[in-house]
């Protein structure tokens, strides 16, 4: 069982950063890859950015490739996603996911869920 809790959103305006912490709990984050995904208002949930559970290989959407970072520090149990170069596009209320399966970008494919946490980008 993981449980995992995001921090780190808020409101910023266009071209700032901004950094997303995941912690988990549990003693078997480390065996899991780690996803980011996003839902805006009226739209369906989709990825953003996913790392395997070593660290060693990582995967972006095309919309944020080149802006967005994904990391993870398994000896404190956290995944972050640092955000530069933010658009209102990025506007959405942001999601981290651990699944066994290895990097995925299908929703479906994540067994562990946080609550989320909402990203603010104005014009």
């Amino acid at each position: 069982q993981v449980q995992l809790v995001e921090s780190g959103g808020g409101l910023v305006q266009a071209g700032g950063s901004l950094r997303l912490s995941c912690a988990a709990s549990g003693r078997t984050f480390s065996r899991y890859a780690m996803g980011w995904f996003r839902q805006a208002p009226g739209k369906e949930r989709e990825f953003v950015a996913a790392i395997r559970w070593s660290g060693g290989s990582t995967y972006y959407a095309d919309s944020v490739k080149g802006r967005f970072t994904i990391s993870r520090d398994n000896a404190k149990n956290t995944v972050y996603l640092q955000m530069n170069s933010l658009k209102p596009e990025d506007t959405a209320v942001y999601y981290c996911a651990a699944g066994s399966l290895g990097i995925q970008t299908l929703s479906r494919m994540y067994h562990y869920w946080g609550q989320g946490t909402q990203v603010t980008v104005s014009s």
